[in-house]
């Protein structure tokens, strides 16, 4: 037989049956005995429990009498339990058989199990949230107004404290009536709780630790299996953790024990209806009440300790679950959003799939992926703040970032409400933000000079695009120096990203811009008094872009790799060889590649610009940096730029700073490059051809010198080498480092001055300054910001995703395999611990 965990049958010893009732069987005893059964219980066992139980124990077994449906042998057992599993698992009960509590069970059916009442702690504390600041340049019209923040401006915000509740007379509050009226009805005015501490994006919740951290590996998906069931119920004595309501159990407030009841019904298997809910009572029974059951519970709100009692209860469940169901009705959003809880806060990005496995292992139903994600985003929500009161927040910040670091950035553009054709001047929707900070800034003045710029979309409760502006140091380190939240990409944000990106932070001539080949870059970028025309700045394409709009004409992987060979090619020479072999595999790959101007695509015609740089690295930015941020409230999300730009300035600015203590005059990732250089540069011959220690040649010869590998030209004056590499990269290849020795020269006077170590260390030099209390921010008397409803994610079914997948979301080969659960590698979901 199948191994199945133990559970608790109800052993009725005394009292009458009755059959042929609504329910099957009905019994009368009113104090059964409970016995702990598992698959390999046999009947001999099962005889020597039940007498242990009465005392009776060494007594004849007639003394003892079963009836309805005879359990002789081990057979009789195994219907038992196969009877069991055409119902549903009714919870976490059998994994912890010490926690168990009386099962409604019979011998004709197969016994729900039941577990304790759940006690989870999901309460948010309130307190001071961080702030943040930067320069709001806006006009008239559509835009929100600019503001002069003065010193003496400065008000103290009051914070926001909780709604007084109007709570019912002190003598009617703890009244219990005799009766209640029976009512075979659905649910009456079930309202779905919000859960304990609920945040506010106006308010001042704490946000999570990895709010302002790098590292979001802190989320173990064990440890939130293994944590306690249930929302804080205490009795009389404060004892927790009970299995059965009690009367005179309290609960903190009525979402607490609503959330108990809640679980108490999806743990049994079995389905309740409210007759009475509102801010004085909350009055529940059993669906089949009157049927074979009589569980019943009151609870009501007592004035003076202002704690939710329970007044009344007639427990536990006798009936059993009437209907096989995947799902159950209690299991809503509200519940599910309690339990997610403790992963949504270690880690926003968790994915819904992963959400849904845990939640369907926990309570034993699998409901829908649009209630997880629902629940979800209401998880966020209390952690990070309302979705809607989010956008409302973003003037306010604006004028707060402004106030903490002076110099920071901002633009704000709001479009006007329409409501019955007028104009609503007390209202605006959001539109559009940019902001940066004065460390980006100042850090984009030390980087290469290039940007990478691309776009990804947002995945809460509204749609939008984070445009995000990419440097990167001499370090090979990604540094976000601009961000804007846009409607999508099209030419009207993307121009209003690229000008404020060109004014504020890069105005620094001869600039690479890299991005994808979309139209509205292209029209951004070719716009007249924008300045990103040769030969102020320049652009290129991120060839996996290429490469995937490619494969979307072409097929096979072989033919798109020898297109991203040609790209990679740093000589003419190496260039043609590679785009010879794509045409004799078919010409018209050659053509497709033409209509692309090669130095948008190649490196050997970008005149040395991209620093060997052929992608955006948007993707290893977001997850390396930015993690979690599109899952998001936007005030969060602005809010966690600054804070994960803090934490990496700190980071990589005590690392440059370290190694600068220990001597080192360059970057590890120059110095590497140069180690493995040098150990190619032994077998060459180098002769000179001019008296200043210029021009040579350099021959590359076997190890012993007889046969001759190609010969390269290598200048120091113009710091250029046939092989592509020095003009590239822009420091010494293989041959220069040859002529180098050779001329007993130092190699360090060819090096770009964007690998010093020193270089390095100035990009992150100006650090950030710690945010001032969400209190003091400088008040704001503008229209209320609110949300575009066009935006809005569809309301009913799996929501629509709107990224465009191409080859690029093909998983790489040789990439080590993950778990699809917990996105660990080695080992797969069959087998996730």
């Amino acid at each position: 037989m199948a191994s199945e965990e133990s559970f608790v049958v109800l052993v009725h010893h005394r009292g009458s049956i009755k059959r042929k009732t609504r329910s099957g069987v009905k019994f009368t005893d009113k104090d059964p005995l409970c016995i702990v059964v598992n698959p390999m219980t046999s009947y001999d066992d099962l005889v020597r429990s039940v007498l242990m139980k009465l005392g009776l124990e060494g007594a004849k077994r007639d003394t003892v009498k079963y009836d309805c449906l005879t359990i002789g042998s081990d057979e009789d057992l195994q219907v038992m339990f196969l009877c069991r599993r055409q119902f549903p698992e009714s919870g976490g009960s059998n994994r912890n058989t010490t926690n168990v509590a009386t099962a409604a069970g019979s011998s004709s059916r197969a016994a729900v199990a039941s577990s304790s009442v759940p006690v989870y702690e999901p309460a948010v504390q309130l307190v001071a949230s961080p702030s943040f600041a930067v320069d709001l340049n806006d006009g008239v019209g559509d835009e929100v107004g600019s503001f002069d923040i003065l010193p003496n401006a400065l008000e103290g915000v009051p914070p926001v404290g909780v709604g007084d509740g109007v709570l019912g007379d002190a003598d009617e509050d703890d009244v219990e009536p005799d009766t209640i009226e029976d009512d075979s009805g659905d649910e009456v005015g079930a309202t779905g709780p919000a859960l304990a501490g609920g945040g506010s994006s106006s308010g001042t919740q704490q946000y999570p630790p990895h709010f302002s951290s790098l590292d979001l590996d802190a989320m173990r998906h064990e440890g939130v299996l293994g944590h306690a069931v249930g929302f804080g119920a205490r009795d009389a004595e404060g004892t927790a953790g009970l299995t059965e309501f009690q009367v005179g159990q309290q609960f903190q407030d009525k979402d607490e024990a609503l959330l108990s009841v809640k679980s108490y019904s999806i743990r049994r298997g079995v389905q309740y209806k409210v007759l009475e809910s509102d801010h004085r009572r909350y009055v529940g029974k059993c669906s089949e009440f009157g049927n074979g059951c009589t569980w019943l519970i009151r609870l009501s709100l007592r004035k003076r300790k202002g704690l939710w009692e329970v007044k009344r209860y007639n427990g536990p469940h006798t009936c059993l679950a009437t209907s096989i169901s995947s799902d159950h009705r209690s299991l809503d959003y509200y519940v599910i959003s309690a339990f997610i809880m403790p992963m949504v806060r270690a880690d926003a990005s968790v994915s819904i799939k992963v959400l849904l496995n845990a939640t369907a292992a926990h309570f034993g139903f699998r409901p829908t992926y649009r209630r997880v994600w629902m629940a979800k985003q209401k998880a966020i929500a209390l952690i990070y703040g309302d979705w809607d009161e989010s956008y409302n927040d973003i003037p306010r910040w604006v004028l707060g970032v402004q106030l903490t670091m002076p110099g920071s950035v901002a633009v704000l553009r709001t479009s006007p409400v329409r409501v019955g054709g007028q104009v609503d001047e007390s209202q605006a929707y959001f539109h559009r933000l940019f902001w940066t900070f004065p460390p980006c800034i100042e850090a984009f003045r030390h980087c290469k000079p290039l940007v990478s710029i691309d776009g990804t979309h947002l995945y809460g409760k509204y749609g939008g695009t984070l445009l995000i502006a990419i440097a990167q140091d001499g370090n090979s380190n990604i540094l976000p120096v601009a961000f804007a939240l846009v409607e999508g990409e099209n030419a009207e944000s993307w121009t209003f990203f690229l000008s404020h990106l060109r004014e504020h932070v890069t105005p620094q001539p001869g600039l690479l811009v890299i991005s994808d080949r979309h139209n509205g870059i292209k029209a951004a970028l070719e716009a007249l008094d924008e300045g990103w025309l040769p030969p102020s700045a320049y652009r290129a394409f991120c060839i996996r872009h290429v490469a995937a709009n490619f494969a979307l004409t072409f097929k096979g992987k072989d033919a798109r790799r020898l297109l991203v060979n040609a790209a990679y090619a740093k000589t003419e020479v190496e260039f043609d060889y590679w785009f010879d072999i794509l045409r004799s595999e078919d010409p018209a790959m050659c053509d497709w590649a033409n209509r692309i101007d090669y130095s948008l695509w190649t490196q050997h015609r970008d005149e040395g610009r991209r620093f060997g740089h052929m992608t955006t690295n948007i993707s290893e930015c977001v997850n390396s940096i930015l993690k979690g941020v599109r899952n998001l409230p936007v005030s969060s999300l602005v809010k966690a730029t600054y804070c994960r730009l803090a934490e990496l300035f700190v980071r990589k600015g005590r690392e440059a700073e370290a190694q600068m203590g220990t001597g080192q005059q360059f970057s590890q990732h120059l110095v590497k490059c140069i180690e493995a250089n040098l150990k190619t540069a032994r077998c060459f011959t180098v002769t000179l051809y001019d008296r200043d220690n210029s021009k040579f040649t350099v021959a590359e010869t076997t190890p012993t010198g007889s046969f001759s590998l190609g010969t390269y030209r290598v200048s120091l004056a113009s710091r250029t080498c046939d092989c592509g590499y020095f003009q590239a990269l822009h420091f010494p290849c293989q041959h220069a480092l040859a002529c180098c020795a050779y001329s007993r020269l130092t190699w360090t006077s060819y090096v770009h001055s964007v690998y010093q170590i020193s270089s390095v260390f100035s990009v992150y030099q100006m650090g950030f300054t710690p945010p001032i209390p969400e209190g003091f921010w400088p008040p704001y008397d503008g229209p209320t910001v609110i949300p575009d409803p066009d935006r809005r994610r569809a309301r009913e079914g799996r929501p629509r995703s709107t990224r465009i997948r191409t080859n690029m979301d093909e998983a790489d080969p040789n990439r080590p395999k993950r778990c699809d659960l917990c996105r660990q590698p080695g080992h797969t979901r069959r087998c996730c611990p």
